[in-house]
């Protein structure tokens, strides 16, 4: 047909642009002309029946079990992004699910806020899927309570999937090795004095944790009264800080920081007039380390500062 006496009449939208289905010439400059009205009524029509099908197709896709597990999961990660830098809510969500299948009951404030300061600089360096992302985060949580707890790493994982996560310990693994490997290359790039001051800081938090959680009343018969044995308790922490600043870095750089507290906590002990109050037993209670790591720690330090009895600061 010529295109000369073509009138236009039977026109459709395609690929944005109103085209003639009888010459196919692209009306889109007629949109300015005399006829806009029919043109802007036959766009409108077709604008609200295709929001009309979008609307239908999204409803019965969501009665897809598939699609809708999908759809949460992506309303789930768009929270752990949005949470992880502000209130780490649904990180903190995952944390005492676990402690409520009796894992991880020793995860305190201290411990949590290492796992969120763990979380975040990891994070910082990378990007990762939401499925990642909880496995990064559930090899954090390993790593902070592995050498304080019972449980056994299989465990773990069937906690963690029962909690809808697909994990393996071939998958935990690799995601502790990640983090390391992240957390080594900070380290590298750290100058050695603010590493130092950074697991002295921990040293002296750790320390002051576990001596509170020591009660009075199990060591009563060592005191007069509480006012006494609080006393002993601030002493002891007044002689963490000079005991810290003469220990060398390179003796406490690879070492595990909460065990080498739990030794000092002893030796500390051994330092003052009775030397059977704070036993290794009550310090295994309290920092969940064994009575031989302790032990282990404990003659280090002895290594390093001589009898806990002949020591003059």
């Amino acid at each position: 047909m010529d295109t000369l006496e073509c009138q236009h009449k039977n026109v459709k939208r395609e690929g944005g642009e109103l085209i003639c289905q009888d010459c196919g010439l692209i009306l889109e400059e007629k949109l300015a002309s005399e006829d806009i009205q029919t043109y802007g009524e036959f766009y409108s029509d077709s604008q609200r029946d295709y929001e009309r099908r979008i609307r239908l197709s999204d409803s019965k896709a969501l009665q897809d079990p598939v699609i809708r597990e999908k759809y949460e999961r992506i309303k789930t990660l768009e929270k752990w992004f949005r949470d992880y830098e502000s209130d780490f809510t649904e990180q903190k969500k995952t944390i005492e699910l676990i402690k409520s299948h009796g894992i991880g009951l020793n995860i305190d404030n201290v411990k949590y806020r290492e796992i969120k300061e763990r979380y975040l600089r990891y994070n910082k360096y990378h990007r990762h899927n939401y499925q990642n992302m909880v496995i990064i985060f559930l090899a954090i949580i390993w790593l902070e309570i592995k050498d304080t707890t019972n449980i056994r790493i299989e465990e773990f994982i069937r906690v963690s999937k029962e909690l809808g996560h697909k994990i393996n310990k071939k998958m935990l693994a690799n995601a502790m090795l990640k983090v390391k490997r992240t957390e080594k290359m900070l380290k590298d790039k750290k100058d050695a004095s603010s590493l130092e001051k950074e697991i002295k800081n921990k040293i002296k938090i750790v320390f002051q944790k576990d001596l509170n959680s020591i009660s009075y009343k199990e060591v009563q018969d060592f005191f007069s009264n509480k006012s006494q044995f609080e006393k002993t308790k601030i002493n002891m922490q007044l002689l963490v800080d000079k005991i810290l600043n003469i220990i060398p870095y390179e003796q406490i750089q690879n070492l595990n920081y909460k065990a080498f507290t739990a030794g000092l906590i002893y030796y500390i002990g051994q330092t003052l007039t009775n030397r059977k109050i704070f036993t290794q037993s009550i310090i295994e209670k309290h920092s969940k380390f064994s009575s031989t790591t302790i032990r282990k720690r404990y003659h280090l330090l002895k290594e390093i500062l001589g009898a806990p009895q002949e020591l003059e600061l």
